[in-house]
Order: C-alpha cells, then sequence, then structure tokens
C-alpha cells in the first residue's frame, strides 16, 4: 500500500514565532524562517470540518496535510504560492493525527494582505 506523500504536491516555508529581548526591557515577537520546507497537501475544509469551526467559533478555512514528522505546531505560519502563482500564508491554528499516524493535519487560516 502507497502512503499519502503522493499527493502532497505543494512545498511550504515553515515560520515560527520567536521572542526576542528588545533592547529596552521589553520582548518582541517575530517569525523566523525554519530550515527546509515541507511537502503538503493544501484542500478547502470540508462541510463537517466548516460546522466544527463555527460551532468552535475557530477561522479554519483551510486544511493543511504534512506528513507525520513534519516539524509543524499550532502558531506556525505556513507560507508558499498557490497554483495562480499568488503568495499565500497559512496560520496554523492546530495540528492532529489520526490513531494510525500516516499524515499530520493542520486546520489553518488564510491570511491575505489588504487589497489581496
Amino acid at each position: 500500500m502507497r502512503g499519502p506523500g503522493r499527493f502532497f504536491n505543494r512545498r511550504l516555508e515553515v515560520w515560527r514565532p520567536a521572542t526576542v529581548d528588545d533592547g529596552y526591557g521589553g520582548q518582541t515577537t517575530t517569525m523566523v524562517r525554519q530550515p527546509g520546507t515541507v511537502r503538503a497537501k493544501v484542500d478547502q475544509p470540508s462541510n463537517a470540518d466548516r460546522m466544527l469551526a463555527v460551532q468552535a467559533q475557530s477561522k479554519h478555512d483551510h486544511t493543511v496535510f504534512v506528513l507525520p514528522r513534519a516539524d509543524v505546531r499550532r502558531g506556525d505560519e505556513l507560507r508558499g504560492v498557490d497554483r495562480l502563482g499568488q503568495a499565500q500564508v497559512l496560520k496554523v491554528l492546530a495540528t492532529v493525527q489520526p490513531s494510525t499516524p500516516i499524515y499530520s493535519k493542520a486546520p489553518c487560516q488564510l491570511i491575505q494582505k489588504e487589497g489581496a
């Protein structure tokens, strides 16, 4: 049996929040690119996923599937280019795996720039 990796048709950069001292006694948080990329499949959520998101007052509008060992965490941003060549930023709301970890599923929110 072949794994789901053959469906992962995109490469996405992982950006993770990092807190650094600002030199004035406070801290600032910036997004830092992690080494490498992750193979992924980006889908719009199913009707059942959408209903659960509405009930939980979540902003889930895309589902990203990655390999189970991919280092993707809640709060990360997945950045890449869509099929039309437009830059795309997806904020990871959570990560989950099925009982047999053949993939990880990350409900995400698409972040669009103003005017896009």
